[in-house]
């Protein structure tokens, strides 16, 4: 099912298999970025986390992720929110092998 993305502020998703190799748990993420329930989205081989308020938090996250060998762009990608507020947006992740 596709993850919504609120507008005006930052998203982080992260591919599944790389999430699960950078050694974060959820835990960890609650409480280093203040999330609720509904802010930490899995959706097949996506992971979603946001919307993110803490900016600083975020940054800092990015950081810790390229120091665990992730790649942005490659296992990782913030999306900024920025965007019109008459445009919603829903994510999903697709397969490198997948038709689609």
């Amino acid at each position: 099912m596709p993850l919504p993305v609120t507008q005006g502020v930052p998203t982080l998703f992260i591919r599944r298999p790389a999430y699960e190799r950078s050694g974060l748990t959820r835990a960890s993420l609650d409480e280093r970025l203040g999330l609720t329930d509904s802010e930490f989205q899995v959706d097949g081989d996506l992971v979603a986390l946001g919307p993110i308020y803490d900016v600083d938090a975020l940054g800092t996250l990015v950081d810790d992720l390229e120091r665990a060998g992730l790649v942005y762009y490659e296992d990782f990608f913030e999306l900024s929110g920025s965007w019109p507020d008459w445009l919603e947006l829903v994510v999903r992740g697709i397969g490198r092998n997948s038709a689609t």
